[in-house]
């Protein structure tokens, strides 16, 4: 168990955690979320013990095995080889290793009972050795660099001559290998592609230790954390949920909090009222001194503080274009003249189209971004832009290219100097700056900040085809909502790339698989190209070598097919009872509770407040029950549907010269 008491940490004068107390129980998976700089990553030095609290105290497990991904890259050990860096993340395998290779190294030379006393000694190292899987810590870390993308022929190759992004996935290795008790990550899905994202996912699902996870990509929250703790305003919140439900659920509390606030308020002005109008009547002094005794014994309700500040971004509507964005006819690219990025790639892009490209790092996702946008020229082919297209593209590097001496406002201005100064402001104010805020020197803005003027940047040429490359990076949650938003509302044409898989999932309409050295286009959303990409995998596997099975063999795997589908539906149906009762209680108890918190208003007759408050406390009690109930039922479905694509791969059969599924 951690446990957290009355834990209080500041910088200087900020202030980060204010006698915080919260425990993360064993096997739990738990989420860290809020604001940037509220001291998420705060929390995970002190557990780590790379921090001392200033005030309380902080308890672990004695002897506890401790993995920790740093969002930071550690630049201890980049001079070992790949898959040395890995293993070393499990520095007690390393040491048993090289005690057992001593005792070995003295058998030789040991006779009688010292002989005897080494043997014993050396069995119970092996028997310690074998039961932390330690022959398997190299299989393992090779298993997982394979995965993250690392080619076999650079595992021999020393860490310090890969990137930054490539050395944060062998951090993600050594942090893992160890299996640990208890796993930090933070922000580990930073560097990531999609296809690794989607390794991590199912590598923490099957964790069985305590997960605790920071992390701005709602993908990872939702699909692996249990209950999430907020911090925020030097407060600990702990939530029973991931993060959809700490969402739902806060802005319940908040609600709820703030109708207390003004019952409380309303009582306490009638009271100040009848205490101002009857203080000078000697017949009304006790009455009086009672009602002064009442209004200082109310417990003060405090006005929940805001956590999501994130302003509203707004993309101005854009000239309409020609139908055809965008051509690539046979487009080729290499950047050494000899290993092609991309080759005899044909690709469209029709007005109002949301594209996304996805796939490993390395596969040409930028290239062609870039393509598109006119910032490279192919080899091969050509890429046509169409009638009254004006792209606006924004690189990776979007805040690098920012002077930091100049303001937000100059910032914008500068891009544009035909631009009057009411245009700029306006167009500001839609990304959350306004009034003085404009003047503030891009060197003090923060990371969402700095996206948002860039935003603000392109689009004071206003364009009308978006190429966006990892628009998400730096922001915090709100951040991209916000921006999910401004995108979907968007009446141009869009192309991003991106790892966030929800970002993805939430604004991407056409999935543009990159497939080296060419591309593969499915017109649908993420989850559509998910499906399709299980569809093709099950039937690749389905058409197997057995082309001579008899007719028998072959109607007894309908039936049995058939016998299978029959049992999965009963057990769908099983699930569906419970989970469509739970939906239709949550609907009724959120009217009921709308319905009551307007009753509460300043505005309405004063009615029973008591009543009202008491009967707000039974329905955010039913509203959490059939909130679990729901999730439970969902996670059972999942698992269901999971179960059921493994049982039920497509069965094909050639016949007269097409595939029948």
């Amino acid at each position: 168990m951690i446990e957290f008491q009355q834990v209080s940490k500041g910088f200087g004068a900020q202030q980060i955690l204010h006698e915080a107390s919260f425990r993360i129980g064993p096997g739990e998976r738990v989420g860290i979320v809020g604001p940037n700089g509220a001291g998420k990553s705060t929390l995970f030095h002190l557990i780590a013990g790379d921090m001392s609290p200033d005030g309380g105290s902080v308890s672990l497990p004695k002897k506890s095995r401790l993995g920790y991904l740093h969002q930071e890259l550690d630049r201890s050990g980049t001079e070992m080889s790949l898959i040395e860096f890995g293993e070393s993340g499990f520095p007690e395998i390393g040491r048993i290793q090289g005690r057992i290779d001593a005792l070995e190294s003295d058998l030789h030379a040991a006779v009688g009972d010292d002989r005897e006393r080494l043997l014993r000694k050396l069995g119970e190292l092996q028997t310690r050795f074998e039961s932390l899987h330690g022959y398997d810590v190299k299989n393992r870390a090779e298993t997982a660099f394979t995965a993250l993308g690392f080619d076999p022929a650079t595992f021999h190759n020393p860490v310090q001559s890969f990137s930054g992004g490539w050395q944060m996935r062998a951090e993600l290795v050594r942090a893992t290998v160890s299996n640990p008790e208890i796993l930090l990550m933070d922000e580990p899905s930073n560097y990531l592609d999609i296809p690794a994202v989607e390794w991590l996912q199912r590598y923490l699902k099957e964790f069985r230790g305590t997960l605790v996870l920071i992390s701005h990509d709602r993908y990872l929250l939702n699909s692996l954390t249990t209950a999430t703790l907020e911090v925020a305003n030097a407060e600990v919140t702990r939530y029973k949920g991931n993060y959809d439900y700490y969402s739902h659920e806060r802005e319940a509390r908040v609600e709820q909090k703030m109708a207390a606030h003004k019952n409380q308020e309303r009582k306490r002005q009638q009271a100040e009222r009848f205490i101002d109008r009857f203080r000078s009547k000697n017949t009304k002094a006790a009455l009086v001194q009672s009602m002064i005794k009442k209004v200082e014994k109310m417990e003060q309700i405090a006005v929940p503080q805001a956590v999501k500040t994130t302003g509203r971004i707004r993309l101005a509507a854009p000239e309409r274009c020609g139908n055809e964005v965008a051509r690539l006819d046979d487009v080729g690219f290499a950047y050494d003249k000899e290993n092609w990025v991309l080759r005899r790639v044909a690709f469209s892009v029709m007005r109002g189209d949301r594209t996304a490209l996805v796939g490993l790092n390395g596969t040409g996702k930028t290239t062609l971004l870039k393509l598109l946008s006119g910032k490279l020229t192919p080899e091969e082919g050509r890429v046509v832009i169409g009638h009254k297209v004006q792209p606006g593209y924004q690189s990776q590097e979007h805040t690098d290219t920012m002077d930091d001496r100049l303001s937000v406002f100059q910032t914008v201005r500068q891009a544009n100097a035909d631009a009057s100064e009411q245009q700029v402001r306006t167009l500001l104010g839609g990304f959350g700056f306004s009034g003085d805020l404009v003047e503030k020197p891009v060197s003090v803005l923060s990371g969402g900040e700095k996206v948002r003027l860039a935003f603000a940047r392109l689009l004071v040429n206003p364009p009308n085809f978006l190429l966006l490359d990892e628009p998400t990076t730096h922001l915090d949650i709100a951040a991209r909502e916000a921006l999910e938003d401004a995108l979907r509302e968007f009446q141009g044409t869009l192309c991003i790339v991106s790892h966030d898989i929800e970002f993805v999932r939430q604004v991407a309409t056409t999935i543009v698989a990159m497939t080296p050295p060419g591309i593969t286009t499915y017109v649908g959303g993420y989850d559509y190209y998910r499906e399709k990409v299980a569809q093709q995998s099950a039937a690749h596997a389905a058409v197997s070598p057995e082309p001579t099975r008899t007719v028998s063999q072959r109607q007894m795997s309908k039936r049995e097919r058939a016998t299978l589908i029959q049992e999965f539906s009963r057990r769908r149906r099983q699930i569906d009872t419970p989970l469509k009762k739970a939906e239709r209680q949550t609907e009724q108890l959120e009217s009921e509770q709308a319905e009551l918190l307007t009753a509460l208003s300043p505005d309405a007759p004063a009615p029973d407040h008591e009543r009202i408050n008491r009967r707000l406390g039974e329905i955010q009690d039913k509203l959490n029950f059939a909130n679990r109930t729901w999730e439970a039922c969902m996670i059972e479905m999942d698992e269901l549907q999971t179960e059921r694509a493994e049982a039920l791969p497509v069965f094909a059969e050639r016949s007269g010269g097409y595939l029948i599924s």
